[in-house]
């Protein structure tokens, strides 16, 4: 394992962070085979083609981010993750059985969608911000960059393979079974946190304390840390718009699939395939810098509303498909650089907290966009719904831009006829 070490995949040599990475990969190719099939029940099985269904089935799958923000931040700092990770994907698993007996034996109806929809958000938002402070316990402090880009490559795989399975799945047995199968899946990453060993995890004394001594810490110190930090109000705000407006791709490539390029389950599935490699490009590239900043989020955000405009704009199905490559790409990108940004510039004591307010905006903004979202596609087309998302994407470019000129002295200079960029350090992140 000697040759990771220098390269992309140099946090593969420690061994914890391969049993995690390779266990999350079997559970996060059925969540998104799961993602995959719920979208298709509600769109073709227990509605006639309503993107405003969609969009309530997101927005109640991911409203428990904001309700739940405060405990599961100050949860995740303050008990063990690797045991709050054991129990939380239990109760997934338990969670897609159900959905998965119901829809087989043909009791299931759309509020039984939208209940287990809501219940297996409320496990997501206890999963998210542990899951993301874990990664620091299990390379520590120098190695989160990468380690952050390689588990999203991984989870990117995983977006790859789902959703194509999912449609083949739901054409051969039906769309019950696909639930049962990531039921199953949650025993792989259960046994991969068990086999961790728990002496070579990255915990501090300042962590310990977090969790014991220091465990009755108020839960709104996580915002008042974000308050004082024009960088992170930033990038959240970046994140706020993307996560509202430009990431409903569940709506998105739903809609367009069926509505406009008139396909089905499996076409529907490759569609979301085909945008995972391109995200896994992007954590590819994103493994490769020396660390995420924000000049790259904003990169993303621009790449985003400029992929979305041609994908709104595409004339057939092949042209969609391969211009969600690059929206793909500049997602990744985006997510990438923002996750790592946030872990590396803000204090191990206090990550789980601000990575739950990270979660929460981001995830969280799906309840208050996704049902606009849903309505435009309904009454305007798909394709309209798909331009907002391009603005959004222009949005947080141009809030990215106005952070880097007032905070950091971004500045166009005419030197012998040619323009230069002058641009400060970065006065929050660590050198």
């Amino acid at each position: 394992m000697g040759s990771l070490a220098g390269g992309a995949f140099r946090s593969l040599s420690n061994r914890n962070f391969r049993l995690w990475v390779g266990s999350s990969l079997f559970s996060n190719i059925g969540t998104w085979m799961q993602g995959t099939a719920q979208n298709w029940l509600v769109l073709t099985e227990l509605t006639d083609h309503s993107a405003s269904a969609v969009g309530l089935i997101t927005a109640l799958q991911f409203l428990p981010q904001l309700l739940l923000v405060a405990i599961t931040g100050s949860l995740a700092d303050h008990v063990d993750r690797r045991k709050l990770l054991i129990a939380v994907q239990s109760c997934l698993g338990v969670i897609a059985m159900l959905l998965g007996i119901a829809t087989i034996s043909g009791h299931v109806q759309l509020w039984h969608v939208y209940m287990f929809g809501f219940l297996l958000g409320c496990g997501m938002a206890f999963d998210s911000p542990a899951r993301h402070s874990f990664i620091s316990e299990l390379v520590g402090e120098e190695g989160i960059g990468n380690a952050v880009a390689i588990n999203s490559t991984a989870f990117q795989l995983a977006r790859t393979a789902g959703p194509a399975m999912a449609g083949l799945c739901i054409a051969l047995v039906g769309t019950g079974w696909v639930f049962i199968l990531n039921g199953l899946s949650y025993i792989a990453v259960i046994t991969g946190l068990l086999r961790i060993q728990v002496k070579d995890l990255h915990r501090d004394e300042e962590e310990g304390e977090g969790r014991g001594a220091r465990g009755q810490m108020r839960l709104l110190d996580g915002f008042r840390y974000v308050r004082e930090r024009p960088d992170l109000r930033t990038v959240f705000l970046m994140l706020f718009f993307m996560g509202a407006l430009g990431m409903n791709f569940g709506i998105f490539i739903s809609v367009m699939s069926v509505t406009v390029f008139h396909k089905g389950a499996s076409e529907y599935g490759a569609l979301i395939s085909v945008m995972a490699i391109g995200s896994v490009i992007g954590a590819l590239m994103a493994a490769r810098r020396d660390r995420p900043r924000m000049q790259h989020l904003i990169g993303g955000t621009f790449l985003f509303g400029c992929s979305m405009t041609l994908a709104a704009l595409s004339p057939s199905y092949l042209a969609f498909a391969l211009v969600l490559l690059a929206v793909g790409l500049s997602v990744q990108t985006m997510n990438t650089s923002a996750n790592g940004f946030v872990q590396l510039s803000t204090a191990r004591a206090m990550r789980g907290r601000v990575m739950a307010i990270y979660v929460a905006i981001m995830l969280g903004g799906l309840p208050i966009g996704a049902p606009l979202v849903g309505w435009v596609a309904d009454h305007f087309g798909a394709r309209a719904a798909m331009g907002l998302g391009a603005c959004a994407g222009f949005a947080s470019t141009v809030i990215g831009l106005a952070y880097l000129v007032r905070v950091r002295g971004l500045r166009l200079h005419r030197v012998e006829g040619r323009l230069r960029v002058s641009i400060r350090p970065d006065p929050y992140q660590p050198t």
